[in-house]
């Protein structure tokens, strides 16, 4: 500060002051040079604090050579020769997905004719029994969290009981309303929140994420006053959060993991927080590793920040509530965090319920409100919604409800202890592979890993998908994941048999995995062009819809 005082004290203000009573053109243009050089400056330098120098240079290169590559692209003959290397990318993954199947009649128009009961339901049946990977026997990571075939029966009726509900109209259905609010209240307990804490049910994780990013976002220009706000995120951290920035157009930090604990680098979250930002976000468990970032610090950082802090807990749901309890070592990931502005919780993961559920809460209703969307000057009437969607289906929240009271207290921490045992022995096998290693400090129910040469670990998924496995491959860097489930605990010995076996069928052959899952993923880590895996990514998108 001295330095900068006894600097400023040399500057000729006088002459300074002349010469722009003489030019004020080119003072104008000088003093607008200055500022945009200083703007670079002062961002350049923050990028560098956050990223450190080896990222940069990483992003500043494939930044150049992704605008080279864009530029060729829209060459008339090189453009074409790839161009068409991207459409049949895609359309190899349209005959992958949409295989016509024998005698079963393609519906795209309605009817003439009214179909019977019967035909309807053969149909679905030939559609549901459609083959595919063997999740009732566990071989999907994540995917399906089922909760028992008595619990499943159990929460189809409470399904069938409010299939023609609609939380909108709290007037017609009032009882609907006296469920949803049961759940809020229930999970918000579950997250040891006071009676000033609240929030809404919603359709998913992803929903309760953008809803969260909105609350701060209308409170940070409510409150702040600020017109560009940003939120600063792990790169480990959903990509909901991806979503919401770019849905409502607001700045977006993405800051480093430790790359041993795969936790989020607090001090570089720290450096990334600027005048603008509204909420930073820590995880509760990531999906990528299943770790825990460091929720206490990242409370303290918020509370010194003043901005406000966003818990994920969607995966960790009714696991990390349990943990303690269950014999493992606690995180704590709710309000007892004074920083804590917001979490989201999945109840559609590991609380059971059909999928379509999940929890939002906020501190207290003040944050809740910004969520809100209400116009009072529409024609048709006040309108108010809690959330995204205007109508939404009761049925949903009801089943939640049925899973919640039939599982209680204590059948949520009986499965806390069954999955999260799951992943323990699962994690425990592999370290025992010397050709696989953990990837960061898993907490919850899911595990990571990764390979060593000469085995490839893209390999390794190709091999467990020839044995009935679904793992979920990651990047940056190269890992596969299991989510344990219910149904994962008893197959937890078949696992440990196959991925043995697969690692030791990609040791005796690691020439032979160059197409597959490593064409796909290593295609991906390496074109510095997102454009084109983006574009590969629609067209899979586009398939889903393909009739």
């Amino acid at each position: 500060m001295t330095n900068a005082m006894s600097t400023l004290a040399r500057v000729d203000w006088q002459r300074m002051a002349s010469f722009a009573v003489a030019n004020p053109r080119q003072a104008l243009i000088n003093t607008a040079v200055a500022y945009f050089i200083f703007r670079q400056v002062t961002k350049g330098i923050k990028t560098m604090s956050v990223y450190g120098l080896q990222k940069v240079l990483t992003h500043l290169w494939r930044a150049v050579a992704g605008g080279l590559i864009r530029t060729v692209r829209k060459a008339p003959g090189t453009g074409a020769v790839l161009q068409r290397s991207i459409d049949k990318v895609v359309k190899d993954i349209e005959k992958s997905m949409n295989v016509d199947l024998p005698g079963e009649t393609k519906y795209e128009t309605i009817p003439i004719q009214p179909m019977t009961d019967a035909e309807i339901l053969a149909i679905l049946k030939r559609r549901q029994d459609e083959p595919g990977v063997d999740w009732r026997n566990g071989r999907a990571s994540g995917s399906v969290y089922h909760g028992g075939e008595e619990l499943a029966r159990l929460t189809n009726e409470a399904y069938a009981m409010f299939n023609l509900t609609n939380p909108l109209h709290p007037g017609v259905f009032p009882g609907l309303r006296r469920i949803e609010a049961e759940v809020v209240r229930m999970v918000l307990n579950l997250y040891n929140g006071t009676a000033e804490c609240c929030g809404t049910t919603t359709s998913g994780g992803t929903e309760s994420i953008i809803m969260a990013v909105r609350a701060h976002v209308v409170w940070g220009r409510k409150t702040r006053g600020i017109e560009k706000p940003n939120i600063v995120i792990p790169i480990t951290a959903h990509a909901a959060f991806n979503k919401a920035a770019e849905y409502f157009d607001i700045g977006i930090t993405v800051v480093p993991v430790d790359p041993k604990t795969q936790r989020v680098n607090v001090k570089a979250m720290k450096r990334a927080i600027d005048s603008d930002t509204v909420l930073i976000v820590g995880s509760s468990a990531t999906y990528p590793h299943g770790v825990c970032d460091d929720l206490a610090a990242l409370s303290d950082l918020a509370l010194q920040k003043k901005v406000g802090f966003h818990v994920d807990s969607c995966l960790g749901s009714f696991i990390m509530p349990f943990l303690k309890e269950a014999g493992f070592p606690e995180v704590v990931c709710d309000f007892r965090l004074p920083g804590v502005t917001s979490i989201s919780c999945d109840t559609h993961k590991y609380g059971f319920a059909p999928k379509g559920t999940s929890v939002v809460m906020y501190a207290n209703k003040h944050l809740r409100h910004n969520q809100y969307f209400t116009i009072s000057t529409w024609p048709g009437g006040i309108y108010a919604s809690p959330t995204i969607a205007g109508s939404r289906c009761g049925a949903v929240i009801a089943s939640c409800w049925a899973a919640m009271a039939k599982m209680g207290r204590e059948g949520y921490l009986q499965e806390c202890k069954n999955i999260v045992g799951c992943r323990v022995k699962l994690q425990h096998a592999i370290e025992q592979i010397p050709e696989l290693f953990i990837v960061g400090e898993p907490t919850s129910s899911v595990v990571a890993f990764s390979s060593r040469w000469p085995v490839d670990i893209y390999g390794v998924q190709d091999e467990m998908k020839n044995r009935g496995w679904e793992l979920n491959p990651m990047q940056d860097p190269p890992a596969l994941h299991i989510a344990c489930t219910r149904l994962t605990v008893p197959v937890a010995h078949e696992f440990i048999r196959d991925i043995n076996e697969s690692v030791a069928a990609v040791k005796a052959n690691p020439d032979g995995y160059s197409q597959g899952s490593k064409a796909i993923y290593g295609f991906a880590a390496t074109v510095p062009d997102t454009t084109i895996v983006d574009e590969v990514a629609q067209g899979f998108i586009d398939t889903l819809y393909a009739v």
